[in-house]
């Protein structure tokens, strides 16, 4: 996948308020679809929906254990594109 399209994809993921709250909340601990969706007042598709968004961005990772799925956050992504401002700037 290309460098510009992962780009297009973290950001539309970062635009959504619920999806910023979603990394928040895994910065502090890693968490089952049902532990984030309980955090909010919306229905467990749309949660579904924005989680989906996060890992086609590789903003997180989806991790199968048991009957349920536990989400981390996957900051190595986020270290590439601080990388790549950084050289936007220093050329």
């Amino acid at each position: 996948m290309s460098k510009y399209l992962i780009l297009n994809k973290v950001f539309k993921a970062l635009n959504d308020p619920t999806r910023r709250e979603i990394l928040e909340l895994l910065q502090k601990s890693d968490l089952t679809a049902g532990a984030i969706a309980a955090q909010f007042n919306m229905s467990f598709p749309s949660i579904s929906h924005h989680l989906d968004i996060l890992k086609q961005a590789a903003l997180v990772t989806a991790q199968k254990q048991g009957q349920q799925v536990l989400y981390s956050i996957n900051t190595t992504v986020l270290d590439d594109i601080f990388q790549w401002m950084l050289s936007l700037k220093t050329k």
